[in-house]
């Protein structure tokens, strides 16, 4: 009788350190926070340089020839396309991992966008970001070949090919997973 009394008491203890540990697992996600905060500040950082290469530019704007105008555009436009990269993965991240925003529950336009990107879509934006940023880098090698040896130009072109490759990888694999989940509801039904 002792026996099962403590095996049953022990029972209940396990069950009460698996709950402990269930939420500190769970609350450790509050630590992600941390991290989305330095993106914030990483982004201002990032904003005060896109303002001093925009200055820049401004203040050389009848100096520069043409093929260095369009150099100069190509930077800024990548500038763009890493701070909205950044943007993306704060507010994803958050969002998936974290807490919801209260926004995103309220009927305000401004704000209808969030919620919409599941960790899925986010591997995809960013693959696609990726490649959009490297083929801008791609694009400023070619326009700038004379100051680049042949090799460096290849083995940049080969990594612009592989993030391509991977883009395309993963919008396959989400196609798939997306047809895959939907034929199981199926199945379900």
């Amino acid at each position: 009788m002792w026996r099962a009394t403590i095996a049953v008491l022990q029972g209940e203890d396990m069950k009460a350190l698996e709950l402990i540990i269930e939420r500190i697992i769970l609350s450790s996600r509050w630590i992600l926070v941390a991290f989305y905060i330095g993106l914030v500040a990483a982004l201002a950082v990032y904003a005060v340089s896109f303002g001093y290469k925009l200055l820049k530019i401004a203040s050389g704007v009848f100096a520069l020839d043409e093929a260095e105008m369009i150099l100069a555009m190509l930077s800024l436009i990548d500038a763009a396309l890493v701070a909205s990269l950044i943007v993306m993965v704060m507010i994803s991240g958050y969002e998936n991992f974290v807490s919801r925003f209260d926004e995103a529950s309220e009927a305000d336009n401004e704000v209808s966008f969030l919620g919409k990107l599941d960790s899925g879509s986010l591997k995809i934006k960013v693959a696609s970001s990726i490649v959009a940023i490297s083929s801008i880098h791609l694009l400023q090698v070619f326009l700038n070949a004379d100051q680049y040896e042949d090799g460096k130009i290849m083995w940049l072109t080969l990594m612009h090919l592989a993030f391509v490759a991977s883009a395309v990888m993963l919008g396959f694999l989400e196609k798939l997973m997306s047809v895959t989940s939907k034929n199981d509801l199926k199945d379900k039904a």
